[in-house]
């Protein structure tokens, strides 16, 4: 019963176009550009800036969403509103959804590398991987997203074109985190992630810019980046925006080196009518000895965190991950306010790797671990097409949205195992190395297709201060398993329908009341073969959230409550029956602030408190227990200052906590809380007329000696020791 309570040619020649063509065009603005306006530095008015990127072509049509970002909110770190998948940009005061957006200004104080650096300013989302490993993930609202096989960032609205494992910012105009489930909004996602939605928002051509950055991470990395781009045209409708970068060196983990190329080319149309964007991207990251994860035996007490410098990893031990993506987003305007548009994207990931995931035995820290030379490639292709209407009847107006969506996925791999061999977190030791053979051949063992039509509408009236949304996606879901001989092992057939209701009211001009009931949608598990209904294919998982929730904004700075529970099942055995019979409960609470607190000082900080519960079980003994790696509490606070003494002189600081964390179902290990601190600087002046901005960071100041996190399914993570981040950037 169920109790309850390798490098491609392509990569290649892509590479060289990128590189060439980004150092080729460093020079001084075409005759006749349009002089650049100043832009805000967040401080003092007088302060040095650098070269401004002037937005020009923003849309006011509601229906487009091609380059119609909602503006910057005060102080520059958040922007005023994101993506809702379907729904288009929305203002934050016009969501029913709690939704942060980090802006570009963000990203690049903040010298981040990846998506994850930027998500992990907001407390509902805990980074849940290794640093100095291989992929990103993250837990948001208690839910895993993106764990193991990724490619659950969305780009610019689409999966299927992002980094499957690991997405870098060179690229990102913005980073928008949508927390809850959003079957309805973005479509199902590659591995149904139930938490929430990273999206990225690529870059584009605002403003004739030729910037480049020198950068330097300890111990010894080093590396550069350009940023280029122009308008064209007598209205200045085509734009172009380049960027590539390049760096290496040693890390800060013992015996770990890094190499990264990313490079991306954006074009883009800007027209009365007819707006159309391109992107392609290319990304390669090397790693010898890249830090893992670490499994505990059962029974085994987790041992003390080791020193963030030490690696069990073997010097002979490496990774390699390429992807390439593109994709082809058009919109046009048949009248006022009707407007078709159209996507087609895909992206291919080729992993070529040889290393273990070693298991602490003892409390002791020995660890025994089997590594492997694995290959990977994943093909991924998606395109979707539909209509956006708006229109009044009466007093109410409406903006309609239909939507017919497919997303393929196909996975390949090979892989061959090596000897066991043993080490210890606290004193690592060398291993000879072991000649592990290349898989002679790279099967496809699975292929995945989802089709999906969703319809929408958004009702308002009284100026907007009632706004009613309404909408279903109908999704259908199909899945085969090969073995490596290329015979289907299982297949997978099955199709729900996930409902939205969303409503905002606004009982003053600056505050939001808002509510939604929307559900999350993941593939059903099939039946092991040890179970009496062997093979039975469940229907798909539905989870289901309920968030209420109050947003105010007093012009300069904003604060947001949300009160949300979700609900998702899960399959396991009763009995000897295999069925959708388990169930996980997450309430929470979330609170945020952001903005200036006066012009010299700004404020991004924010609370989340989760009671996460296992209601149904397959034991008694687990009803009730927290689910892995879910903290109770989690919690940011940074704040930015302009100094009076220095003009262009701005301090920042951060502090991160997370409260303890279970490591087996049983609730028996567990890591404890941590408390993280980072400071930061950057200085803005003028050299030979020429705009330079200087930043430093250091992360974890005190070398704290931390597991970081737990995976959803019980590895634990070494937090990072000491870094200290250089940046120096200048235009052109």
């Amino acid at each position: 019963m169920a109790y309850k309570t390798k490098e491609s040619r392509g990569s290649r020649w892509l590479r060289a176009v990128l590189t060439a063509a980004a150092f080729a065009p460093l020079a001084a603005p075409q005759a006749g550009a349009e002089p650049e306006a100043a832009q805000a530095t967040g401080g003092d008015p007088a302060a040095p800036t650098m070269t401004p990127v002037q937005v020009f072509g923003r849309r006011t049509n509601p229906n487009a969403t091609i380059d119609n970002l909602p503006p910057e909110y005060a102080g520059g770190q958040v922007a005023r509103g994101g993506r809702l998948g379907v729904l288009g940009n929305r203002d934050i005061m016009d969501a029913p959804f709690s939704i942060t957006s980090f802006t570009s200004k963000k990203i690049e104080d903040q010298q981040a590398v990846t998506a994850a650096d930027v998500a992990r300013n907001d407390p509902s989302v805990k980074f849940s991987a290794q640093t100095g490993g291989t992929l990103d993930a993250f837990f948001i609202r208690g839910f895993p997203v993106a764990e193991g096989n990724s490619g659950e960032v969305a780009f610019d609205g689409i999966f299927g074109v992002a980094p499957n494992y690991r997405v870098f910012t060179d690229y990102a105009e913005r980073i928008e985190i949508l927390k809850g489930p959003s079957a309805f909004l973005y479509g199902m996602s590659p591995n149904g992630s139930i938490g929430g939605t990273i999206n990225v928002v690529p870059k584009r051509a605002e403003a004739d810019l030729a910037r480049f950055t020198a950068e330097y991470t300890s111990n010894l990395q080093a590396g550069g980046h350009v940023d280029w781009s122009r308008r064209f045209g007598d209205q200045r409708e085509f734009g172009v925006r380049l960027n590539a970068s390049y760096g290496g060196g040693n890390t800060p983990i013992d015996k770990q080196s890094r190499g990264a190329f990313v490079g991306s080319l954006a074009f883009d149309y800007r027209g009365e009518r007819f707006r159309a964007s391109i992107d392609a991207i290319a990304q390669e990251e090397n790693i010898i000895a890249p830090s893992r994860p670490f499994l505990v035996s059962a029974g085994v007490a987790v041992p003390a965190a080791p020193d963030g410098h030490r690696n069990v990893t073997q010097s002979w031990e490496n990774s390699k991950i390429g992807d390439q993506g593109g994709l082809l987003r058009a919109e046009y305007d048949l009248a006022d306010g009707l407007t078709i548009f159209g996507d087609l994207g895909g992206a291919h990931t080729r992993v070529d790797r040889v290393f273990g995931t070693p298991t602490i035995v003892n409390a002791n820290g020995d660890t025994t671990n089997t590594p492997a030379s694995f290959i990977f490639d994943i093909n991924r292709f998606t395109y979707d097409g539909g209509l956006r209407a708006s229109f009044a009847t009466s007093a109410i107006r409406h903006m309609i949205t239909f939507q017919a969506l497919s997303y393929r996925e196909d996975l390949s791999r090979g892989s061959t195992n090596g000897t066991a061999m043993t080490s210890n977190i606290y004193t690592p030791i060398d291993r000879t190395a072991q000649r592990i053979a290349t898989p002679l051949s790279v099967p496809k063992i699975s292929q995945t297709s989802l089709v999906g039509f969703a319809l929408s509408d958004t009702l308002s009236a009284f100026d907007e201060r009632l706004q009613l949304m309404l909408g279903g996606r109908q999704q259908r879901i199909v899945s085969d398993n090969f073995s490596p001989a290329g015979l289907t092992t299982s297949s997978y057939d099955k199709s729900a329908l996930t409902p939205m209701v969303g409503l905002v009211v606004k009982p003053l001009s600056n505050v939001s009341v808002y509510g939604n009931y929307i559900q999350g949608l993941s593939k059903g598990d099939i039946a092991p073969g040890t179970a009496s209904n062997a093979g039975e294919v469940l229907a798909p998982y539905v989870a289901k959230q309920y968030e209420v929730g109050i947003k105010a904004d007093f012009g300069k700075i904003a604060a947001t409550l949300a009160a949300f529970q979700i609900e998702k099942p899960f399959g396991q055995l009763v009995g000897n029956v295999f069925s959708a019979g388990g169930e996980q409960r997450n309430r929470g609470l979330e609170f945020a602030v952001f903005g200036e607190i006066v012009p010299e000082l700004r404020v991004l900080s924010g609370l989340t408190l989760l009671d996460a519960v296992m209601t149904q079980t397959n034991s008694p003994a687990t009803v009730g227990n927290r689910p892995i790696g879910v903290a109770a509490v989690q919690a940011n606070l940074g704040l930015e200052w302009d100094t009076p003494f220095l003009t262009g002189l701005t301090l920042g600081g951060n502090v991160a906590y997370s409260g303890h964390a279970y490591v087996d179902v049983g609730n028996t290990q567990s890591i404890p809380a941590w408390t993280r601190f980072d400071v930061s600087a950057r200085y803005r002046t003028t050299i030979a007329d020429r705009p330079v901005s200087l930043r430093a960071a250091v992360q974890n100041v005190f070398d704290l000696n931390y597991w970081s996190a737990v995976a959803s399914y019980g590895a634990l993570m070494q937090g990072a020791p000491r870094t200290v981040q250089l940046s120096l950037s200048t235009d052109f």
